[in-house]
């Protein structure tokens, strides 16, 4: 009997799966928190870190962790204090992704041995991070079914062929994660620059990418302007798309110091979120006793996407504050001799109706005044912090011009407790922009390159995230190595993008733990593990220490204290520079191995590259790292007319069609980015469980949906429709007409066609859907 012919569709099904599986795992539905932190975060931290690294590796870990002489955190990139460290300067999510990194459970070769990568990816996310660490160098070859073990040579010999055998460098992509040292940043763009290409996209391309094109617009760099001395002495602090209970939870302390001192603390977010409402510190002996200090003074509830709205609002408040009080609100001293384009801007304020204004943010007029009134009290000492909530819209970088504007108008940017504050996520992902990864970096830092290095770095653009998926996607036969990340879990559109890297010749993925990238692959696939942040870093019997930028441009070091999971890991900067000595063989004066060797040897370079790291290796090396020059924070503006510029933007909000909801993708408290710790949400009150929806109780009962009944979620976009099916419908407090759900579950939905204006950033925080009920 002849065999079956097997069609496209049968070949579909025989592919690892791209998405997590659409199963329910029971849950255990209880009642949202009113506060952060207290005993349940510490005995939380505990239960993540004993479990996984054990007594004697967790104490040592958790000692060590954000210490002058210790290793910073792998999670967020809040600062730590210049002066006073607590003995635990950390969070509940440090301790999370300390337990993850430290754990001993390992994913040895026989382990990808027993498993095939289907069976891999069939199971969820939260069961592949559970597998421990990688310790040794994997390959997949075409055709195979399961990933084996091979040495370092070999794979560094496969990285060479593959990338030196493409028709153009241009078919080789570079992607980046945040959590990648200075060092390893620094070396791995100019590998990447010497063999020809500045495909270099990176995490910032999906999240702060909207703050950097902005700010650096308004006030001439793409950062903060703000110390943590700032936050603590401010008047007024506006906290916009941003939770940091969750996700930056030791910002709450800052926060807690602030109000102490008398600040107010406004909060801006579609949802109710106890990290916002109140913050019991686990380090005083009210909090473990669950006594909370309150945090925000006025939560105003925006409607997804109407955050530009309001801070227009705030402006068009201060204008007639300024009318009624006669020239007293507004700083007429900074904007005559600092600012540009005030007029135009000013102008477009006065026309924008309060009628607009309250439809478009879901906000009173009365709320807006109240909120103008504090932002210009006294000595108008105003710091507005934000994160991926305004960042992932269409008119993000529009709606982050609008947040500056307001500052610029009070004059509350370059001087002290006042300023911009755009909250980083990963830990060093604002360090690995300042190192060179970036597809667009300017023709300053090229021509240093240059001068340094003696050759001719390429000047074309490369690719950002998006654009590098739909390269791959459009065109067979490229190369995507990842430094750290897990690429497909973190982009938009999970099935378009498993497309594209099916279609590589090789994919290559340096990592410290096993995840849904590794096991999307093209035709050959290598997997590198390394050492993580946590663990000691020895090259040729000495001990080496990596640098990291925080949130707020202060560079130190991290120098890890466990002992390595395996005795194969190589380090982030020794794998990159065995890639480049074995792809770029007779090609490069860098002396690479020498490199892996010694890191003083690439902060040397760093330093004659670029600029505020004059005496590198001797200023890091005191305790508490320096600060980077930034031109804001200083009180001058490095643009073209060397003034803060206005912008009249206009107006915009998504208008979802009639019977659609706008959905927000967001981490549940126990994730960092795509890494699942465990399946609980604690502040939502969401227990073992990640496919749920959170909606608005009327727009439920509007639809015949009851409370934790499943529906499949359809994302709508130009004629399109995606699918995210198995979903429960959880009531929650949240304005009418939006929706929240975890990613990378919800990913799916994210169109890859829909993009921020500038940023190019994918809109995350505003995809149209629908509900279907399940009978």
């Amino acid at each position: 009997m002849p065999s079956k012919v097997q069609t496209p569709e049968d070949s579909k099904k025989s592919l690892p799966a791209a998405q997590p599986p659409e199963e329910l795992t029971g849950i255990h539905l209880g009642h949202p928190s009113h506060a952060a932190a207290g005993l349940p975060a510490v005995l939380s931290s505990m239960n993540h870190v004993m479990g996984q690294a054990g007594l004697l590796r967790g104490t040592q870990a958790m000692l060590t962790i954000n210490q002058k002489d210790g290793f910073d955190c792998p999670s967020c990139a809040w600062p730590d204090p210049d002066d006073h460290r607590a003995k635990t300067e950390f969070c509940e999510n440090g301790a999370k992704a300390i337990a993850a990194e430290a754990t001993t459970r390992r994913a040895t070769p026989a382990f990808f041995k027993q498993h095939t990568v289907a069976e891999l990816a069939a199971e969820s996310d939260y069961w592949l991070e559970q597998q421990g660490r990688l310790v040794e160098p994997m390959l997949l070859e075409a055709g195979a079914d399961r990933y084996r073990a091979i040495d370092w040579d070999e794979a560094f010999q496969i990285v060479a062929e593959e990338l030196n055998a493409l028709p153009k460098v241009d078919d080789a992509i570079f992607y980046t994660s945040g959590r990648a040292s200075n060092e390893a940043a620094f070396v791995y763009q100019l590998f990447v620059r010497q063999f020809g290409t500045n495909n270099l996209p990176d995490c910032s391309n999906m999240c702060h990418e909207s703050s950097g094109a902005a700010l650096k617009a308004n006030v001439g760099i793409g950062k903060g302007s703000v110390t943590l001395r700032d936050i603590e002495t401010a008047e007024t602090i506006i906290v916009a798309g941003q939770n940091p209970g969750t996700n930056h939870p030791r910002m709450l302390s800052s926060l807690q110091m602030a109000v102490r001192h008398g600040a107010k603390v406004i909060a801006v977010n579609p949802l109710k979120e106890p990290g916002l409402l109140g913050f019991k510190h686990p380090q005083e002996v009210s909090g473990m006793l669950g006594i909370s200090t309150p945090l925000s003074s006025q939560y105003l509830q925006v409607k997804l996407n109407g955050d530009m709205a309001l801070f227009r609002g705030i402006a068009k408040a201060l204008l007639e504050l300024e009318d009624e009080r006669s020239e007293t609100v507004l700083d007429r001293k900074f904007l005559e001799e600092k600012t540009a384009g005030s007029a135009a801007y000013l102008e477009a304020v006065r026309a924008t109706t309060w009628e607009q204004i309250e439809e478009y943010s879901g906000i009173e007029r009365a709320e807006i005044i109240k909120l103008a009134e504090q932002s210009a009290s006294r000595e108008k000492k105003l710091i507005t912090c934000w994160a991926m909530g305004l960042t992932q819209h269409k008119n993000a970088v529009a709606s982050i011009q609008e947040i500056a504007h307001v500052h610029l108008l009070l004059g509350a940017v370059g001087r002290p407790g006042a300023g911009l504050c755009p909250v980083r996520g990963h830990s060093n992902v604002q360090g690995d922009r300042t190192m060179g990864i970036f597809e667009k970096m300017a023709d300053s830092f090229h021509d240093k390159l240059d001068e340094v290095f003696q050759f001719k770095s390429p000047r074309k653009h490369g690719y950002d995230v998006v654009a590098a998926i739909k390269a791959m996607h459009a065109e067979a036969g490229k190369v995507f190595i990842a430094l750290g990340g897990n690429f497909l879990s973190a982009t938009p559109d999970t099935e378009f993008t498993a497309t594209a890297l099916r279609q590589c010749r090789l994919t290559v993925h340096i990592a410290t733990k096993l995840n849904r990238s590794h096991l999307i692959h093209g035709r050959r696939a290598l997997i590198l593990p390394c050492l993580g942040r946590t663990e000691v870093d020895v090259q040729r019997g000495t001990e080496q220490f990596v640098t990291v930028e925080d949130s707020m441009g202060v560079v130190h070091k991290s120098q890890g204290a466990l002992k390595p999971a395996g005795n194969q890991l190589r380090s982030e900067t020794a794998i990159v520079c065995g890639m480049a000595a074995a792809t770029l063989a007779g090609r490069s004066a860098v002396p690479w191995l020498e490199w892996a060797a010694n890191y003083d040897l690439v902060r040397d370079k760093i330093e004659a590259v670029i600029p505020g790291f004059e005496d590198f290796n001797q200023r890091v090396r005191v305790s508490g790292g320096f600060y980077l020059p930034n031109c804001a924070r200083e009180g001058w503006f490095d643009t073209p007319s060397g003034k803060a510029e206005f912008f009249a933007n206009p107006l915009t909000v998504h208008q979802s069609a009639p019977g659609r909801l706008l959905l927000q993708t967001l981490r549940s408290h126990d994730q960092f980015n795509t890494t699942i710790y465990g399946l609980n949400d604690r502040y939502r009150g969401i227990g073992n469980e990640r496919r749920v929806v959170f909606l608005n109780p009327e727009d439920m009962r509007e639809r015949g949906i009851g409370p934790v009944k499943p529906v499949n979620i359809v994302g709508h976009w130009k004629g399109e429709e995606r699918r995210a099916n198995g979903f429960l419908a959880i009531p929650y407090d949240t304005p009418r007409g939006t929706a929240a759900a975890y990613f990378p579950e919800a990913n799916v939905l994210v169109p890859i066609d829909s993009i921020a204006d500038e940023s190019l950033t994918p809109t995350s925080k505003a995809v149209e859907i629908s509900l279907e009920l399940v009978e």
